[in-house]
């Protein structure tokens, strides 16, 4: 009888070590970082900066959209933006309500379409606490407020505002903790912090933080808001467009692999005689981005571009098309349409048939496409 148990207990010990284990669900973040490589393999997603708010000649109808006005379809991808947040501004700094905003993430996702959220806090050294800006006169107290070249290092841990920024980024993430559907389930985002910080237009740029307090800014976001269970954040580290990019340029700030999903640049074309720049500048910085995302095993995408007010009719297909012709990229994103300055299509404005043709081109992909 004790030799049957001996054999018995050892059988169970053998099973039990031989038993496979259970792979843990995928977090909402690894969803998508899948979909989107698998989407990759398809083709470029189109996206719109505000797309469902307003346009040249409309703002706040139900279910409008310029780019769907001008082909009959959603972009792809929606960004949306959260400048003002911090304050417990009932706006955003583009004037459109938070509740409108989480109605509108909701309403993309439920279409099968994807979000990117960027951020551009105000500047918490010259804004007034409290609400309210410094002055009146843009940009004083704005994200774009670089007075005071040591913002970043004042609201790290030890700065004298470090406290009042603990405050304005628990208030981002209330605001993201409203990005859920009925039943609970969370909306997967790209979320694309602190971006175009190789330039020095925002308080957190080149010139006003070194490389370490960078990182420290990113870390410190980055880390309160994973301590607060956003598992539903694709991470978007992206610069701007240089000339001669370089990798090591490219990732001269990098927060590092562990740290970030997607990487990203940002490029516009300002005036419409220099789409021949544009494209040239364009294949030469994606060159490098594809490059670089392969080796670290990121997500590329061009995060932001467009022509101001596409003052060229063909831009679609003459530049923009060209430009990211054969580049494994992500998805590309235009910035919004907003009275006197647009960069996306508008069903009143001569480039309307070159966006049909760009959304024909079996390269771009919308809505319709990958919501199948």
């Amino acid at each position: 009888m004790r030799k049957l148990l001996t054999i018995a207990v050892a059988g169970a010990m053998i099973a039990a070590c031989t038993t496979t284990k259970t792979e843990p669900e995928p977090t909402v973040a690894q969803q998508l970082k899948t979909r989107l490589d698998s989407l990759m393999q398809k083709g470029i997603m189109f996206g719109h900066q505000d797309d469902p708010f307003y346009g040249l000649t409309w703002g706040y109808d139900k279910d409008s959209s310029d780019v769907k006005n001008v082909c009959g379809d959603y972009p792809a991808i929606m960004g949306f933006e959260l400048g003002g947040i911090e304050m417990g501004d009932a706006k955003s700094l583009d004037s459109v309500p938070f509740t409108r905003i989480t109605e509108e993430v909701i309403n993309q996702y439920k279409r099968g379409g994807i979000i990117t959220i960027s951020w551009h806090p105000r500047n918490p050294v010259t804004t007034i606490d409290g609400g309210g800006l410094a002055g009146q006169k843009f940009p004083e107290g704005t994200a774009w407020d670089v007075t005071d070249s040591t913002v970043v290092k004042k609201i790290l841990p030890g700065g004298e505002y470090h406290e009042k920024f603990q405050t304005w980024m628990q208030r981002l993430s209330d605001f993201l903790a409203t990005l859920k559907t009925e039943d609970g389930t969370k909306v997967p985002i790209i979320f694309r912090p602190w971006h175009e910080n190789s330039g020095s237009w925002f308080w957190w740029g080149e010139k006003l933080c070194t490389v370490e307090e960078y990182k420290a800014l990113w870390n410190m976001l980055q880390d309160k808001l994973q301590a607060d269970g956003f598992d539903n954040l694709v991470w978007s580290y992206s610069p701007g467009m240089q000339d001669n990019l370089t990798a090591e340029r490219l990732l001269d700030r990098y927060p590092g692999d562990d740290r970030v999903d997607m990487l990203g640049l940002d490029g516009y074309q300002w005036n419409a005689g220099e789409g021949q720049q544009f494209i040239e500048r364009g294949k030469q910085n994606l060159t490098v981005l594809c490059q670089v995302a392969k080796e670290h095993n990121l997500i590329p995408a061009l995060t932001e571009c467009g022509l101001k007010n596409v003052t060229d009719s063909t831009w679609w297909t003459s530049t923009l098309l060209p430009t990211v012709d054969g580049f494994p990229i992500s998805y590309l994103l235009v910035w919004r349409n907003y009275k006197d300055e647009w960069f996306g299509p508008s069903p009143s404005k001569p480039d309307a048939q070159s966006f049909r043709d760009f959304y024909n081109d079996e390269k771009t992909l919308f809505l319709k496409e990958i919501a199948e």
